[in-house]
């Protein structure tokens, strides 16, 4: 039988955020009745939850009624966590727990945002059955968000996914990005990390899935547990800063590869690329080339607009 189209609500938590702006984008793009919310950011565009705030988390939830919650929401930056590892529990993990709680109380399919961090990526690839174990704190948060998630909710989707890039409002927002200004500026010599294998992911892809998930789960209750999403092209930070330089015509030899593996900040997996035949089988999935994603991405971070001919013509 149809689905009545518009009748479908989708919420999502972290709206403003370089992920959660993709999936409400595409639900909202393809007859999703979308409501985001976000905190610092939100107004006007979302509404301005509080995620800590059991009574606000209830009330739009009950008020709303979705039929699923993308739950994007997170502390994801590891350096961050290492120093505010209270904050970080509570958002990455006690928000999770309650949320999984109220999805359950509407009947609403809870997809959790989680991330290949919960590997040690010392045996890659890494299926949904293979046995965690986290480095750092931020692996270990978003672990024990999985585990309250499925205790408080088990029709509950976990969506493992590695570094996220795409439409960035600040460089800053994606750890790919970032790196643009050392690659446009090349009278100075650049160190790039050249240890640990990346698989840079665009989150348009990971919003397509989302959507393709949540679709599948309305005509099928048996779509649910642990899933992984992934870009296929392996890179470290600094074949990913050449690719980039690559996609703008711009010099790379400023670039400097650092083949020893970092001695600060958190602790990362050197391989935890993520095995994706699960949703591959279920004929769910979307994957954007590096360097057609990154060149849209930055488009309009470029310094010299000069270039603009040759790339572009």
């Amino acid at each position: 039988e149809d689905v009545d189209i518009p009748s479908r609500r989708v919420l999502i938590t972290g709206a403003t955020g370089l992920l959660g702006r993709a999936v409400f984008k595409e639900f909202n793009e393809n007859n999703w009745n979308a409501v985001g919310c976000g905190y610092r950011r939100a107004q006007p565009r979302f509404e301005q939850i509080n995620l800590l705030d059991s009574i606000a988390v209830h009330d739009i939830i009950h008020d709303f009624q979705p039929h699923v919650i993308v739950h994007c929401a997170a502390e994801r930056r590891p350096d961050i966590v290492e120093s505010q590892p209270d904050a970080a529990s509570q958002l990455n993990v006690a928000a999770s727990a309650n949320l999984a709680k109220e999805a359950a109380g509407v009947g609403a399919f809870l997809i959790y945002i989680s991330t290949d961090y919960v590997f040690d990526g010392t045996s890659p690839p890494y299926k949904e059955t293979d046995v965690p174990n986290p480095l750092n704190l931020y692996g270990k948060t978003k672990l024990e968000g999985e585990k309250a998630v499925l205790e408080n909710n088990e029709e509950t989707a976990i969506l493992r996914i590695p570094v996220l890039y795409g439409e960035v409002e600040r460089l800053e927002e994606s750890a790919v990005t970032v790196m643009f200004d050392k690659v446009q500026f090349s009278n100075k010599s650049a160190n790039m990390d050249h240890w640990q294998q990346r698989f840079p992911t665009n989150v348009k892809d990971v919003a397509a899935v989302c959507r393709q998930l949540a679709e599948k789960r309305m005509l099928d209750p048996s779509i649910k547990g642990t899933f992984h999403w992934s870009g296929d092209e392996q890179m470290t930070k600094y074949e990913m800063a050449c690719a980039i330089a690559d996609a703008f015509n711009l010099p790379s030899s400023h670039l400097r590869p650092i083949t020893d593996s970092p001695v600060v900040g958190a602790l990362r997996p050197k391989n935890a690329q993520l095995d994706c035949s699960k949703l591959e089988m279920l004929g769910i999935g979307q994957r954007t080339p590096f360097r057609a994603g990154i060149r849209e991405s930055l488009w309009p971070f470029l310094v010299d607009k000069r270039w603009r001919q040759t790339v572009f013509h």
